[in-house]
């Protein structure tokens, strides 16, 4: 899939969407093919850092006590700690809502077994579990990269979708976004290129543009 395809694609996809008055998401959906997905090791789960990031904005939730929660308030959307944590334990709604509002959440690795004893049964199946912080890590540096950061999740179905973009962005940041994605899944699935079927770039509103 050559650079230049996939450039022209999501010129395509750009020019052809109806003009909005807001900014819209550009998406990515990817059709899988020769897996068993029903076998969870075949199934696509992956976080990517693009590299000229998601044109929107990204919310990220930390729990964190101490020197770690104080750094992560300059930066984070919200940071909770070990009572709020156990609040939510209490309360599966707010939990849910929490969940469905947010795109990443990141945690003290000290935190990890009481996240999951109190909020594994929401975050698990949502694919929302957070991501641990390690005592050597820098909680700045991990929120700031985790803002570019987009989640491939196939589960078990054929088709999966990612944001790969927004509107405002150019066809050539938009285009080096989809190559990080499509180089990594080559390189992840089983049989590599031959395990995609096809690759389609849209605009929320807009029509798919199937990338050569």
């Amino acid at each position: 899939m050559a650079d230049q395809d996939i450039e022209e694609a999501v010129t395509r996809a750009l020019d052809e969407a109806p003009p909005r008055n807001f900014s819209e998401t550009v998406d990515l959906a990817v059709n899988l093919r020769d897996l068993d997905l029903n076998d969870p090791s075949n199934r696509v789960d992956e976080s990517i850092v693009l590299p000229e990031g998601t044109g929107q904005e990204t919310r990220i939730v930390v729990f964190a006590e101490g020197e770690t929660a104080l750094r992560a308030e300059e930066v984070a959307d919200d940071v909770l700690d070990g009572d709020d944590l156990e609040e939510l334990g209490d309360d599966d709604d707010e939990a849910k809502d929490l969940a469905g509002e947010t795109d990443f959440f990141i945690a003290e690795a000290s935190m990890m077994q009481d996240i999951g004893r109190y909020l594994g049964t929401v975050l698990g199946p949502r694919g929302k579990m957070p991501t641990p912080l390690q005592p050597d890590d820098d909680v700045v540096e991990t929120i700031e990269r985790m803002k570019n950061t987009v989640q491939l999740r196939s589960r078990d179905r054929r088709t999966f979708h990612t944001r790969v973009g927004a509107d405002d962005m150019s066809a050539a940041e938009i285009a080096d976004n989809i190559d990080v994605i499509v180089r990594r899944l080559e390189a992840d699935l089983e049989k590599g290129p031959l395990n995609i079927d096809t690759v389609y770039v849209k605009t929320t509103m807009g029509p798919s543009v199937e990338v050569a």
